[in-house]
């Protein structure tokens, strides 16, 4: 009996002390949870997406069918670039007009809105109606407030080069972009005298990658040349103009990721009687170019760097 009672004693203080052995020891630990980012895994950046709108004159109004087809299919748009014609759409655009807005400004303008007429010996058209009917438009906001972030190109004279306005006043910087030579007078912004932004580049497709653009969606409308007879002094040098730009498009197009090019050569550079077929043209190309255009967006989207569903933000 006195075994059994030392024996059983034993047992419950063997016990007591692996229980208490047990509780003191240290916890395993767990494997730590592994910051992809600190070790070189950043998250991925977010996407911005451009939409550039190239030179051609009357044929900008296949523009706006492009962005008519772009906002039915909720295609981001994180800036504009516009060269010539393209600036003028574009900042439109950039300000807050819908494409049907546009539409039924483009419907209703007509060329004496924004051509006057100058003294020939340096261009035909002084150009300051063009930036009264967009800064009118815009009501005067600088290009650094529109909605979206836009930049146009124009030409310095005395240096040759591009220059891209994205502060200042809008409507100067579009008529600057659009002042064809010999067409339209040269502007004078700050001393510097700057023309056409087509004249150095009419497809602004590298510079929309200088200032940040992942994705470029270009559209041309200059490829596409005037199978037509000029009409004067002045359509002549609309054509000539426009076979420049075509050749000078090229090169932008080539380092673009979606070129779109609306069919436009049978309208002539200064035609405004055809801009309705201009605008349609640009929707036909713009379908023709939205499943690549989704693919595109379907990748940005699987890498992380667009939101699962993208929307403008109008």
């Amino acid at each position: 009996m006195r075994r059994r009672l030392v024996s059983s004693a034993i047992f419950i203080f063997s016990a007591i002390l692996l229980v208490y052995i047990v509780s003191c020891a240290p916890a395993t630990p767990r494997p730590a949870q592994v910051n992809q980012a600190a070790i070189g895994h950043p998250a991925p950046k977010p996407a911005k997406i451009a939409l550039v709108l190239g030179a051609g004159a009357s044929r900008g109004f296949a523009h706006i069918g492009v962005i008519k087809v772009l906002e039915e299919n909720h295609v981001p748009i994180d800036m504009v670039f516009g060269a010539s014609a393209g600036s003028l759409v574009g900042s439109l655009f950039a300000y807050g007009y819908s494409p049907y807005d546009l539409q039924k400004m483009a419907i209703s303008i007509k060329k004496g809105d924004l051509a006057d007429l100058g003294i020939p010996d340096d261009g035909f058209i002084k150009g300051q109606k063009l930036q009264d009917f967009v800064d009118h438009a815009v009501r005067n906001t600088p290009m650094e407030k529109l909605k979206i972030p836009f930049y146009a190109v124009a030409t310095d004279i005395d240096s040759g080069k591009e220059v891209i306005f994205g502060k200042g006043d809008t409507g100067m910087a579009v008529r600057a972009s659009c002042s064809i030579p010999g067409v339209f007078q040269p502007v004078s912004i700050g001393g510097q005298m700057y023309v056409d932004g087509g004249v150095t580049s009419p497809l602004p497709v590298e510079e929309a990658r200088r200032y940040g653009a992942s994705l470029v969606i270009a559209v041309d409308i200059s490829s596409d040349l005037d199978t037509g007879q000029p009409d004067g002094i002045t359509g002549i040098l609309f054509k000539t103009v426009g076979i420049m730009y075509a050749e000078l498009e090229k090169a932008g197009a080539s380092q673009a990721d979606v070129v779109i090019r609306p069919k436009v050569g049978n309208i002539g550079s200064g035609d405004f009687s055809k801009r309705n077929l201009a605008i349609m043209e640009g929707e036909k190309a713009a379908w023709q170019a939205m499943p690549e255009i989704r693919r595109k967006l379907n990748a940005l989207r699987e890498a992380g760097r667009l939101p699962a569903y993208s929307s403008l933000a109008r």
